[in-house]
């Protein structure tokens, strides 16, 4: 997920998920969906094996860092309590400013502490049926001259994917940061810089997909891993889009289908492009088939869009779900949270602050104070309200994205952000249990 730049805030507004699961191959005809008229469309699964939407979680901050997730590791660096001066700002400068050996060390216990067995069991327990799993490229592959890891996470990819089978529960395997990253967000792992479709860079990056596809696609794993997402948040409005799709994402197609003649769902991120934007790329057909789009939405990421009240912060959350009913690909909010603030601590970056309360420091950004964000993760200090507000929002994004394939929240757990931490959501009443109860039923009728 999600330390966004102002670079995407217009094309945030526009966004979505999608998947499907192994069809035979060459035969179009079963990747029907049901439509009528009032009516949700589902997945069709010839074998059965999810024949519900998708309701899943992010298992965010895990195998690819995220600053505001596990603010600990990078509180380690701190020098002084007034500013955020040598603080790594992504993996790639944590693992820069410790040395191979000190990150290492750290990120190895890291992974096999914030996600382990148990997780898996009450996520399944708790209703949801899929898992989208972050990964960077650097856990296959590395530069001579990349300061990352490359250490278990493939072990640990492959533990969590186990679990989840044990559990019953489906996966969709996400390539989250690509070499020289395709957004410049720290959640590809380098913030800054958006080098990816660079010749060389992009050829490493095939050579890690490629190898993710021939792994996560073989019998050993299709049954679980019913998706596999090509890139995450790519910025198309900075990116050649062009050059996106014929060199990278047609590529993975034809590799997939042809060489591998492999039925396995492939996931494309809308790029932060419009609704009905990839209509005509590899659009369902005769001869393509398993493609699903993947829309992300947040609705705080600018002032115009934190200052909404709560009645339009749930129309915009419904459109989201009328907005995706004709594209002609299935589709999947895979990203989505019940965020109404902006501020977590790094939500948008380290030493950046955030628009609700005015301490965003980014230029040109237009943003002002709105609201305070002391003790925001204090959920005594939050209002009958507030908590109303934020239960609402939920349960209209998830009747929204359930108008089509379904949804995968971000993120299960994090250190200490109540918007962003589905456990805490769940155990504080602002996330539904079982998941199809409703306190506000109709919002998006």
């Amino acid at each position: 997920m999600v330390s966004f730049s102002s670079l995407l805030l217009s094309a945030l507004s526009i966004s979505t998920t999608v998947l499907s699961s192994p069809i035979p191959a060459k035969d179009a005809s079963s990747l029907q969906f049901v439509h009528e008229s009032n009516e949700k469309r589902y997945y069709n699964y010839d074998d059965g094996s999810l024949n519900e939407p998708i309701r899943g979680v992010n298992i965010g901050g895990w195998l690819v860092l995220e600053p505001y997730i596990t603010p600990s590791l990078f509180e380690a660096f701190r020098t002084n309590p007034y500013n955020d001066d040598g603080i790594p700002v992504d993996e790639f400068h944590f693992c820069e400013q410790l040395g191979q050996e000190t990150a290492k060390d750290r990120l190895e216990a890291h992974w096999s502490t914030f996600y382990q067995e148990a997780d898996f069991k009450n996520i399944a327990e708790e209703g949801f049926n899929l898992i989208r799993i972050p990964i960077g490229y650097w856990a296959f592959q590395t530069l001579e001259s990349d300061p990352y890891v490359k250490g278990s996470q493939e072990a640990k990819m492959d533990q969590a994917i186990a679990w989840a089978e044990k559990y019953g529960l489906k996966v969709w395997v996400d390539l989250h940061g690509a070499v020289g990253s395709q957004n410049g967000f720290d959640n590809s792992g380098l913030r800054g810089s958006i080098d990816f479709l660079n010749e060389e860079n992009l050829n490493i990056t095939v050579s890690v997909l490629n190898y993710m596809l021939e792994k996560y696609s073989s019998d050993k794993y299709l049954d679980t891993v019913i998706g596999v997402e090509l890139i995450n948040e790519p910025l198309g409005p900075v990116l050649d889009m062009d050059q996106l799709k014929n060199s990278y994402l047609k590529p993975a197609y034809d590799y997939v289908r042809n060489n591998l003649n492999s039925d396995q769902i492939l996931i494309i991120h809308d790029a932060f492009q419009p609704f009905n934007y990839w209509d005509d790329f590899l659009a369902p057909g005769e001869d393509t088939w398993g493609v699903v789009l993947d829309h992300h939405h947040y609705q705080v990421f600018s002032s115009g869009e934190l200052a909404r009240n709560i009645d339009d912060h749930v129309k915009v959350a419904c459109s989201w779900g009328t907005g995706v009913l004709d594209e002609s690909h299935w589709s999947v909010a895979g990203e989505f949270s019940a965020a109404l603030t902006d501020c977590a601590k790094w939500l948008n970056g380290v030493g950046i602050g955030a628009r609700y309360d005015g301490s965003y420091s980014k230029p040109n950004d237009g943003s002002y104070y709105i609201g305070s964000c002391a003790n925001n993760e204090d959920i005594t200090t939050w209002s009958d309200e507030r908590k109303q507000d934020t239960r609402r929002y939920v349960e209209a994004q998830l009747d929204a994205f359930e108008m089509r394939g379904g949804w995968i929240i971000w993120c299960y757990k994090t250190e200490s952000s109540i918007e962003w931490d589905v456990q805490r959501l769940i155990f504080d009443g602002l996330f539904p249990q079982p998941i199809t109860a409703r306190q506000y039923p109709g919002q998006c009728n």
